[in-house]
């Protein structure tokens, strides 16, 4: 990053009066937070289902108007709820959405998150033009202290298992959020021939998207179904050897279930009817995790 760059970020950053002293605790174990992708309550009745079900906090992006965040901020701290942001960047050229994406950052480590999980590029970028965007990203999470992860996800640069290995090789502070439904549906296949791209990907976690993909989608059914209980034990071996690391090393760890609403959650034709209840599954995987992992 030159010097031009690196100035002007840190004046913003200075700017928005956020320092490390001053993010939410991110202690060891594990936490484990309930998306918000489908939330049709206000915020405060939302964050009071969301505590009643044993969730320590909430992942959402940071509402767009000043309104929204007071009443979002007011009903997190009155359920005593954490919260992870999600951002990324937008516009027609690699310019356009540099600005964006360093503009969203800085927002987003203003209110202090306990993690900041990045949509970062896209998988039509040069490696140069994301790996760019990873710096910028990595510059604000030093310089405000708010741990900051990339999200694997179609359509960013981290869309594939092995396009996200030569990032990983060649950006050792690279750090990810693990959604390896992704992968499953990009591959068409439970990842069975890449073993050293997904070993390398557990390996450099430090948030994990729970959701259940599988070779035809992101997202099965129902994860309780008997028929997916193969797939779902996939993915419980792979977040067992994430968090079996995280113990090991004394790190935290955070969680998100994030099975969404639909037409993620997949819909009976014509009357587009969900095939089952996203919060339902939301919280049998919650669940599921804390019987496994515990906190």
């Amino acid at each position: 990053m030159n010097m031009r760059i690196r100035f002007t970020l840190l004046l913003l950053i200075a700017t928005c009066v956020c320092s490390a002293a001053h993010a939410q605790p991110h202690t060891a174990g594990i936490s484990y937070f309930c998306t918000d992708w489908g939330r049709s309550v206000p915020w405060d009745e939302f964050c009071k289902q969301v505590k009643e079900a044993g969730f320590d906090g909430v992942e959402t992006w940071v509402p767009a108007d000043s309104t929204t965040r007071k009443e979002m901020k007011a009903a997190l701290t009155k359920y005593d709820l954490s919260y992870i942001f999600l951002c990324t960047g937008s516009g027609p050229d690699f310019d356009t959405y540099l600005g964006a994406y360093k503009s969203g950052l800085i927002q987003a480590a203003a209110l202090k998150p306990v993690l900041i999980n990045s949509h970062t590029g896209k998988d039509h970028f040069s490696f140069a033009q994301n790996e760019a965007l990873i710096a910028v990203a990595d510059s604000i999470s030093r310089v405000t202290g708010i741990p900051l992860t990339h999200e694997t996800h179609r359509g960013r640069f981290s869309f594939a298992a092995h396009v996200t290995r030569e990032y990983l090789e060649r950006l050792p502070y690279l750090q990810l959020t693990l959604d390896i439904s992704h992968w499953c549906t990009v591959h068409e296949s439970m990842l069975d021939d890449q073993p050293e791209a997904v070993a390398l990907a557990l390996q450099r976690t430090g948030h994990i998207h729970a959701r259940v993909g599988h070779p035809e989608g992101p997202q099965v059914n129902d994860p309780r179904a008997p028929e997916w209980q193969d797939i779902v034990q996939r993915h419980l071996a792979w977040w067992d050897t994430i968090a079996a690391a995280h113990r090991e090393q004394h790190k935290p760890l955070t969680i998100t279930t994030e099975f969404g609403p639909p037409d993620y959650l997949p819909t009976l034709p014509y009357t587009r009817q969900p095939l089952a209840d996203q919060w339902e599954i939301n919280k049998y995987m919650l669940n599921l995790l804390k019987s496994r992992f515990g906190n």
